[in-house]
């Protein structure tokens, strides 16, 4: 297995979000990579940093132009208002759906970012687009035969959607790896084991029948992103039947998360992909700041083992997991798992 990282991610770095009202810390930071890259190394597994520039071409595969243009731009444009803090943080949503796009920054600020967990600065598009092309770089490396490839992706993505952030998300990483693995293989299955339930990655492809998009995650009706992930989400049109989320109950351990795995594992056999992505969350470890579910990291050995016996060609793309004094030996533990 191959391992990408692009350095470049550094450059997104918030420093708080608001959480409950209140302006909090934000645990989505270069620090995750840091301790990542770190426990990567001293478990032997080398990380390739010369990441080539993908462009945006794999990104507009699951992302409309206009909302690329506004993470490209808007951090310019929202400094030019009057009184305008260095941040970029809406103030105002479309509750509801709006009825036209708005010009104004304010307005696209709030049409786009769908919660206060993705403040932009200067240096954010930098670092959202190195993470994307991390999870490219994977994608080709599997396309050109390699059997598997992890991207170490920071910001993470699965809670973007086709125009919106959400969730410290901003660019679908998982998405834009499957997209890419679709111009090769005719049909490429996701299998989500975040904390989180993947709603963007699911609304990117909710309609399609080419892309089966498999979620285990802590029940959204007492967790974020509260709106999306129960049962009954299984797809429309061509992509009726090709969804399935099992919410497990909050703190949940091992055992149960890994009886729900067996069941995606089931369900996504009998959609016979030919290849396969794997949003990997750490984050639903029993220490994780956001507290959802009671993994043990061994449990993450056991997961990664679950997922190895697909024998696909498979792109593993980090989502959650932070900071803790486990999250490297997680991430450790379940390459163990899968590389065994």
């Amino acid at each position: 297995m191959k391992l990408f990282y692009h350095p470049d991610q550094t450059l997104h770095a918030p420093q708080s979000f608001l959480l409950r009202g209140e302006r909090t810390a934000s645990p989505e930071g270069p620090v995750r990579a840091s301790m990542l890259l770190e426990a990567l190394g001293d478990a032997g597994y080398p990380v390739d940093q010369a990441v080539p520039n993908a462009g945006l071409e794999p990104l507009l595969r699951v992302h409309s132009q206009r909302y690329i243009r506004f993470l490209q731009s808007i951090h310019e444009r929202w400094q030019a208002l009057p009184g305008a803090t260095d941040i970029v943080i809406p103030n105002v949503h479309p509750v509801g759906g709006g009825h036209h796009y708005p010009s104004h920054p304010v307005g696209q600020a709030g049409w786009h970012l769908h919660d206060m967990a993705c403040p932009i600065a200067a240096d954010s598009w930098a670092g959202i687009h190195a993470s994307a092309c991390s999870a490219v770089a994977a994608a080709r490396h599997v396309i050109a035969g390699a059997g598997s490839a992890y991207a170490l992706c920071r910001p993470p993505g699965h809670h973007a959607g086709p125009e919106r952030a959400g969730g410290f998300c901003f660019i679908n990483n998982t998405a834009v790896a499957a997209a890419e693995l679709r111009t090769h293989y005719p049909r490429v299955a996701i299998a989500d084991v975040d904390l989180h339930h993947g709603n963007g990655t699911q609304d990117i492809f909710y309609a399609r029948g080419d892309v089966w998009t498999g979620s285990v995650h802590a029940d959204t009706d007492q967790f974020y992103p509260f709106f999306w992930g129960s049962a009954e989400e299984t797809g429309t049109g061509d992509g009726a039947g090709c969804n399935l989320n099992i919410p497990l109950p909050l703190g949940s351990g091992g055992g149960v998360f890994l009886e729900a795995l067996d069941m995606l594992i089931e369900s996504l056999q009998a959609f016979r992909p030919d290849a396969l992505v794997i949003p990997l969350g750490l984050d639903a470890h029993k220490d994780d700041p956001l507290a959802g579910l009671a993994l043990e990291s061994d449990d993450f050995t056991s997961i990664g083992a679950r997922l190895r016996r697909l024998q696909l060609p498979t792109v593993l793309i980090q989502e959650g997991g932070y900071p803790t004094a486990s999250l490297g030996s997680n991430l450790v533990r379940f390459l163990d798992g899968f590389c065994q």
